[in-house]
């Protein structure tokens, strides 16, 4: 079997680099855990009700992790998923056993670090990796932390934050073919390589350049430079609109209920967006370089797509995007709510939303 990463070393990098967490007593701690386990039971609620999304499958209860132990779940989900997909494209094409030891330990420290710095960064989760149908992991220290920068309610705030992820949660569980739908454009993405001995040496790139990156802020590489052929750009594409997608819908879900149940929600958004744009030159590079940057464009341009469509067709509309692969947006249609309402609706707009 290919030894791509030690996932033990990619670990105890990540827990030995990982920062500490905000001080909290014993007392506060597991108040705060308590809280944000009510507090999802309290947004399943309320997202069900605003988007007439519920779940078709039983998932497991809402994970409250540390730092440590959120990057431990991630590199379980990724050694779930790049070891049989490793082990596929080297074939008996292998290195030579010092050479596959010393390349799996050094590839092991850079995904370590790279994970003890989004360990510090995540507040929460859908992880989808480890297991069927998926996990939602929140982060308490980076909750705690960040409500106290902004000095917002930690109720609204939790609450907030809570919103977004069960969201994410719905959408992978309210519908069934999601996942797996997800999961296999990744393996898209593998397959549309040219070659497997090529396709691995560019993973270890790609991880080599994450990890300087957090460690370098004059460096200019981007993970973006592992995508050489065009039907990897393809598959990037629809990669590209999915996520955006999904993330504009939390927004748009967070936007919606949010003044219906927390009252601070105009200034802890506001807050936190000023959190977002900011940033000194190496959390701004670091941020490029791990596709962070990218991914906080698709949080506005998701949302106004899902606003768009809203406005153009109701909520029951607009969940008619979820009836199969083939009705999610193209990456092209996601600046024109009229495309895709076209497309899927055969023109019809203007339809009164639903309420609710």
């Amino acid at each position: 079997m290919a030894q791509f990463v030690d996932w033990d070393l990619a670990a105890a990098t990540a827990g030995a680099l990982g920062k500490s967490g905000p001080r909290v007593s014993y007392a506060e701690a597991t108040d705060v855990v308590g809280e944000l386990r009510r507090l999802t039971e309290e947004a399943a609620g309320h997202v069900a009700d605003y988007t007439g999304l519920r779940s078709q499958v039983s998932h497991p209860p809402v994970r409250v992790v540390d730092r440590r132990d959120w990057a431990a779940a991630n590199i379980a989900g990724l050694r779930e998923v790049i070891t049989p997909l490793v082990d596929r494209l080297s074939g008996d094409k292998r290195p030579g056993p010092l050479t596959e030891a010393i390349g799996s330990r050094l590839t092991g420290v850079q995904a370590g670090t790279v994970l003890a710095y989004l360990s510090g960064r995540v507040l929460g989760q859908y992880e989808v990796f480890a297991g069927d149908p998926g996990q939602l992991l929140l982060v308490a220290p980076n909750i705690v932390e960040v409500e106290r920068k902004l000095g917002a309610d930690p109720r609204d705030f939790r609450l907030w934050v809570c919103l977004h992820e069960v969201t994410h949660r719905t959408q992978f569980t309210a519908v069934p073919w999601m996942r797996a739908y997800f999961l296999s454009e990744v393996q898209a993405f593998v397959d549309a390589s040219h070659g497997g001995e090529h396709l691995l040496e560019r993973l270890r790139r790609a991880v080599a350049t994450l990890s300087d990156a957090v460690k370098d802020p004059d460096s200019r590489a981007s993970v973006l430079d592992i995508v050489q052929t065009p039907a990897q750009r393809a598959v990037l594409d629809r990669l590209t609109a999915l996520m955006t997608l999904l993330e504009g819908h939390a927004e748009f879900v967070m936007d919606g209920v949010g003044p219906q149940v927390i009252p601070s929600v105009e200034s802890i958004r506001a807050a936190f967006n000023r959190r977002r744009e900011s940033g000194n030159p190496l959390e701004k590079a670091i941020r490029r370089v791990l596709g962070i940057e990218v991914k906080m464009r698709q949080y506005a341009e998701g949302r106004k797509f899902v606003h768009g469509v809203v406005d153009r067709v109701g909520m029951a509309g607009f969940n008619k995007i979820f009836s199969s692969p083939l009705t999610l947006p193209r990456l092209d249609e996601l600046g024109d709510p009229d495309a895709w309402v076209a497309r899927v609706h055969g023109g019809a707009a203007n339809i009164p939303p639903a309420a609710g």
